[in-house]
Formats: C-alpha cells, sequence, structure tokens
C-alpha cells in the first residue's frame, strides 16, 4: 500500500507542478484514474449483460436441483463455462479501486509525507483557497453533502428499473449515505476525488456504458432472427 501511495504522490507532484493549484490538480488526477479505469468499465458491462442472459438458466437449475446444493452448483459452474462467463469480471473494477482509494487516503492526510509538496510552505499555501474549500486535508461538510448525492445520482442512473428492489433499493440509498458519512470524517481532498469520480461514471454511463449496453442487445437481437432464420 506504501508503494501505491508513493507512486500517486509522485503523480499528483507532477499534476500540481503543471496546475499550479492542488484542487484542480487533484480533479485531473481523478480524470486520468477513471479514463484509465475505462476498459475494466466495459468490460464490466459486458460482464453484467452476460449475466443478465443467463438468469434465466440459472433460475431453471436452482429450482430443478432446489434440494441437491452440490448438483446446482455443479451445473451452474458448468454453465458458466459453456458461456464463457466469469462471475468475477463485475467486481474487477471495484477490486481495483479499493486499494486505490485506500492508497490515496494517506497521500491526502498526509501529502508531503508521500512527496506531494517538497516543503511545509509549500504545502501551506496549496491546501487552501480551493472554491469554498479552506483545507483538503480536513473534512469539508459541503463537498460531504455533494458527495452523497452524486452517490445517489450515480446508482439511480446506473441501476436499471426493473431492479430497483430488494438489496438493489436498499445500495441505492446506503452508497449515498456512506458517502455522506466518509465526507464529514475523511480528508477533503479525498472527498473531492470520491465526488469527481461519482460524476464521471455517470457521464460515462451515457456515454459509453448505455451506447455499448444497446449495441449488445442490438447484435443479441439479430443473432436471434438470423437463428429464427436457420431454424425454419
Amino acid at each position: 500500500m506504501s508503494f501505491i501511495a508513493e507512486f500517486f504522490g509522485m503523480v499528483l507532484k507532477n499534476i500540481y507542478g503543471l496546475i499550479g493549484n492542488y484542487g484542480l490538480a487533484i480533479i485531473v488526477f481523478t480524470i486520468i484514474v477513471k479514463a484509465l479505469l475505462t476498459p475494466l468499465t466495459v468490460k464490466q458491462t459486458k460482464s453484467t449483460f452476460a449475466m443478465s442472459e443467463i438468469n434465466p438458466k440459472i433460475k431453471e437449475i436452482q429450482e430443478k436441483y432446489k434440494n441437491k446444493p452440490e448438483k446446482q452448483n455443479e451445473e451452474i459452474t458448468k454453465l458458466y463455462k459453456e458461456s464463457g462467463f466469469n462471475p468475477l469480471a463485475g467486481c474487477l473494477p471495484m477490486l481495483i479501486q479499493m486499494p486505490i482509494l485506500f492508497a490515496l487516503f494517506y497521500v491526502f492526510r498526509d501529502p508531503m509525507k508521500y512527496g506531494v509538496f517538497v516543503d511545509n510552505a509549500t504545502f501551506l499555501s496549496a491546501n487552501g483557497n480551493f472554491l469554498w474549500i479552506k483545507s483538503l486535508i480536513k473534512p469539508d461538510y459541503v463537498l460531504a453533502v455533494l458527495s452523497g448525492i452524486s452517490a445517489y445520482f450515480m446508482q439511480i442512473s446506473m441501476t436499471p428499473k426493473d431492479q430497483m428492489q430488494g438489496a438493489m433499493k436498499s445500495l441505492t440509498y446506503m452508497m449515498p449515505a456512506l458517502s455522506l458519512i466518509w465526507g464529514f470524517t475523511f480528508p477533503a481532498a479525498l472527498t473531492l476525488y470520491w465526488t469527481v469520480s461519482n460524476v464521471f461514471a455517470v457521464l460515462q454511463y451515457y456515454v459509453i456504458t448505455k451506447p455499448l449496453k444497446a449495441k449488445l442487445e442490438e447484435e443479441k437481437s439479430k443473432s436471434s432472427g438470423k437463428y429464427t432464420k436457420v431454424k425454419k
């Protein structure tokens, strides 16, 4: 974790050196990280789509072998292999982002330790004066609220309406609540990163993910049409 934090500190230092504003440097850094993770987001979208395709078959297996859990797991695993679906692929972006968040927490809490600033005077001059934020190493309550709001819009934008029930509905409110709590607790710099990440995710959904889903649906329809014609 220390190695990752030191690497992020070096990257932030270079971005800050080019821009000269710590808050803007964090925003640019966030956009770069999210852009680099875009291929994983595309992979996650395809994985989610594939999961929706095989879900009916999984339910059939669960119903057929409801009293035989071992056979049920065996058949589901077999189905995954036949369809080329990896259940862990959908979790990959989140698994990668967790160490990033932990590393950034250390960097933003003590940026001098991780090489973002060379001395205390440089740090003090850069730490405040970004929009309304007085200090980026302390919690900012306005930013915390914005973080919660952005997390809420991200959840409702990216969760299909037919899945807005049960656990998914709870998650829609749980993530904004956690974002709000984190915003009241963590350094404003980390909350700024999280807020910009949420906004980027919403934009990414409408620019990349949603069109990709439409394309996959179209390809599925064409394949189904060809199959029907051949069958006839």
